[in-house]
């Protein structure tokens, strides 16, 4: 079956900025930006010249946890890498692509408390709102998407991460 587009790049690009714009109206702005490798490399390039431009620049380090390898289907959550920086004392914006069953935040949430971040906030490209998801994100460009989905980052066991677009596969 051929892909579907959900959200062509020119509407993600749209997203991206209003959730700067958000994110960047905090009271308690977040310090630093973590992101989860590898589905959010993309989005966390986007979202963190979009902050730039809100007047936000932050410094950031990613955080690798895997779960699918090159395989539709998941498999056990593996830290590939933990971030080099301290969090200690900080507000960290954690950024991943897709929230679905919330685990792969949660562990990255725990992670950064061990590491001693005083505030997490989360922002992803979509929040599946699953029902029996762990969490919810903070911040999320797309949301209820029910579908299988791959690029702007994530991926179809190991393709398509280079798409522009969100497509449903």
């Amino acid at each position: 079956m051929d892909p579907v587009v959900l959200f062509p790049a020119a509407t993600i690009a749209a997203r991206v900025e209003r959730l700067a714009a958000d994110i960047a109206a905090l009271s308690d702005q977040p310090q630093r930006v973590i992101a989860v490798l590898t589905g959010a490399f993309v989005f966390a390039a986007d979202l963190s010249r979009a902050l730039a431009r809100q007047g936000l620049d932050l410094p950031i380090d990613w955080l690798w946890l895997s779960s699918y390898g090159h395989a539709r289907s998941r498999g056990p959550l593996t830290l590939r890498a933990a971030p080099v920086v301290a969090v200690e004392g900080e507000h960290v914006l954690l950024i991943d692509g897709i929230l679905d069953s919330g685990n792969t935040l949660a562990r990255a949430i725990a992670l950064l408390h061990q590491q001693g971040a005083r505030k997490i906030t989360t922002a992803v490209v979509i929040d599946k709102q699953m029902a029996q998801a762990t969490l919810r994100a903070d911040h999320a460009c797309f949301c209820a998407v029910r579908a299988f989905i791959a690029g702007y980052g994530m991926d179809d066991a190991g393709l398509r991460r280079g798409c522009g677009d969100i497509v449903a596969l």
